[in-house]
């Protein structure tokens, strides 16, 4: 038996990092005082390429699925590197253009914000367009133009990559999206029934009582916890009203539409928010989508649905894959839209 330093041990425990990783905290103007009562002061991450501490580079800003919190880019699936040594290795190869990755934490206490500003969540979009990139700008050399920032993300972390740069093409001038939520009918609307026989039959209607009892016991420990979370999270971030009230789309008794408060969802729908941001979509230096081929939430349908929708408005320089996959495990793609992103973002020589 040894008493060597846990340092000392090597793969798959610990990969020494060629780049440099710094840990902050931003304490956030935007969200203080958000309806949650959630924390103003966030982690952020930011990574450099080796050799690049004084060097003026863009940035790709990465960010998180629901109830990802910024932390989770240490997890690691078996057999793999977590996303933080896939961004290294991915830097340490020469022929990348070098960009900073900055991880950005937008959790909250429902699971997430969906990046948007929201009476119900808070003014997530607000704090990583102004607070986040403000942040970074300041304190690394950074090349401080939408030409060269970028944001890239999976799942509601993809959602956010989508419609950021369509409502701040003036931060964002490239996008990846993995997996993001789209085409609302699809990927949200199948969990209606389950969510209204869960309330029925554990909560006697009541998403009260639902919050009641979880707040009580271990998170996910009885069945349907997950979809009850996922509904309310985007009920929250989609259709809450001026004074913060949640509107659920569903009579929540019988699962019947409640038709005006669900063409307050489809109107976040990135498919159908195509059309109306035509112009910033134009001025993009590239688009990244992909997914699964059975994707668990069929995403692999949203992500056709909205390169289709960006061929309709003549938009081209897009890359766009389906691969053989599911929602989960697809963490390797990560490189693969952040390389693509640095070599759309790198000064011209």
């Amino acid at each position: 038996m040894s008493d060597a330093p846990a340092t000392k041990v090597g793969p798959p425990w610990h990969r020494r990092l060629r780049g440099r990783l710094d840990e902050h905290v931003i304490d956030s103007v935007a969200l203080r005082g958000n309806p949650l009562g959630d924390p103003s002061a966030r982690p952020l991450m930011v990574y450099s390429p080796p050799g690049t501490e004084r060097t003026a580079l863009p940035v790709v800003y990465l960010i998180q699925g629901f109830t990802g919190q910024v932390d989770m880019w240490r997890n690691r699936a078996a057999f793999q590197p977590n996303a933080i040594e896939l961004i290294d290795e991915l830097f340490a190869d020469p022929t990348v253009p070098p960009c900073r990755v900055a991880m950005v934490d937008c959790w909250t206490s429902l699971g997430g914000s969906q990046y948007l500003d929201s009476p119900g969540t808070g003014r997530y979009h607000r704090y990583l367009c102004e607070d986040v990139v403000g942040f970074v700008d300041a304190r690394y050399p950074t090349l401080a133009h939408r030409d060269h920032r970028a944001i890239t993300g999976k799942s509601s972390g993809g959602y956010g990559a989508m419609i950021t740069p369509m409502l701040r093409p003036d931060v964002f001038g490239a996008l990846a999206t993995h997996a993001g939520d789209a085409l609302f009918e699809l990927c949200y609307w199948r969990d209606v029934p389950e969510v209204v026989r869960v309330l029925r039959d554990s909560y006697d209607g009541s998403y009260q009582r639902f919050f009641a009892d979880v707040r009580n016991r271990p998170a996910r420990s009885r069945p349907g916890d997950g979809v009850l979370r996922n509904m309310w999270a985007m009920a929250a971030a989609y259709s809450a009203d001026p004074d913060g009230t949640v509107r659920l789309p569903f009579d929540t008794s019988t699962g019947q539409m409640i038709a005006d408060v669900w063409q307050r969802w489809l109107a976040w729908d990135p498919v159908r928010m195509v059309p109306a941001h035509a112009d910033a979509l134009r001025t993009m230096r590239g688009i990244y989508i992909d997914a699964g081929s059975h994707d668990d939430f069929f995403l692999d349908l949203g992500a056709t649905a909205f390169r289709d929708a960006l061929a309709g408005i003549g938009v081209t320089n897009v890359r766009f894959e389906v691969f053989d996959g599911s929602h989960s495990g697809i963490g390797y793609r990560y490189p693969v839209a952040i390389r693509y992103l640095a070599e759309r973002i790198a000064p011209v020589p």
